[in-house]
């Protein structure tokens, strides 16, 4: 996964979609179920005693692993830099991790967190941090500033419960608003908490569209069958597409220069954004 910011916004990233590292077997399903990012999961989605033979199992995987064309990108969750679980993750997985396209770190509370995973990994490796603290929100600007942050994911379950706020929209708005306002000012995407009901389609659907008006970028998932409605939901419509073509085709027609339309500058934060709302479209 590319580190440069602009490149990253490019890409059609609008969901992500979990998978336990103690089931093999879903590993290429996963990859295969149309979302736009994987992500093996070392820290959750694993109880204690099935850590060692899940990191065996993510070890074999990345070995053998060649991307085929379509396939997802897929990175691991590790467990936490401070815990022995997330020690022993790097130490078993390190001479791997550079088949994955990003490693997702978790409870990341300072910059500093992911300096210790670039020193144990290597300047190459992509981070996705996941911020779920109070701390961390604190920090969210510094953290995803981290020359090797290619996305961040807001951890909402366990940000509610460190807070002391119930896992709804309006307690949750704040941070949510926040983790926006420090991804664009790194310029990285956003990609927010799963939805936990996995049966109500409805409900998904029109809280991921309030999490796009809010200017997050993506939306994790926990089951393949949340990925239709997250996609659809972060489909731009017919007045967005048209809006970001004239943009572009105004910006391309100044040769690079400044540009105008509509008697306004076009600045760069304006193209950018165009050229992903194109890039989605397309993608859709």
């Amino acid at each position: 996964m590319p580190t440069d910011r602009d490149t990253a916004a490019f890409r059609p990233r609008r969901s992500l979609l979990f998978v336990p590292a103690s089931r093999p077997d879903r590993f290429e399903k996963a990859a295969r179920s149309g979302a736009d990012m994987v992500c093996i999961d070392l820290e959750d989605a694993v109880p204690p005693s099935g850590k060692a033979g899940a990191r065996d199992a993510v070890g074999a995987y990345l070995s053998g692993r060649s991307q085929a064309e379509g396939e997802a990108e897929t990175g691991v969750r590790l467990n936490g830099v401070h815990t022995l679980d997330g020690c022993r993750d790097v130490l078993a997985l390190a001479p791997v991790l550079a088949q994955a396209d990003f490693v997702m770190v978790p409870k990341v509370s300072c910059r500093h967190d992911l300096d210790l995973i670039v020193d144990w990994l290597g300047a190459g490796i992509g981070l996705v941090p996941v911020i779920e603290s109070a701390r961390g929100l604190e920090n969210a600007a510094d953290i995803l500033r981290h020359p090797n942050c290619i996305a961040g994911l807001f951890g909402g379950a366990d940000y509610s419960a460190d807070v002391g706020v119930t896992l709804d929209w309006d307690p949750l708005m704040f941070a949510r608003a926040r983790l926006a306002n420090a991804a664009a000012g790194a310029g990285v995407l956003m990609i927010d908490v799963p939805y936990l009901d996995i049966a109500d389609e409805a409900g998904l659907a029109a809280e991921t569209r309030r999490v796009r008006a809010l200017g997050l970028h993506a939306r994790a998932a926990i089951h393949p069958k949340q990925i239709a409605a997250i996609h659809d939901a972060f489909r731009p419509d017919t007045e967005e597409v048209a809006q970001a073509r004239r943009v572009v085709a105004a910006f391309e027609s100044g040769d690079g220069g400044a540009a105008l339309l509509d008697g306004k500058l076009i600045e760069r934060p304006v193209i950018l954004a165009a050229r992903r709302t194109l890039v989605l479209a397309d993608a859709t």
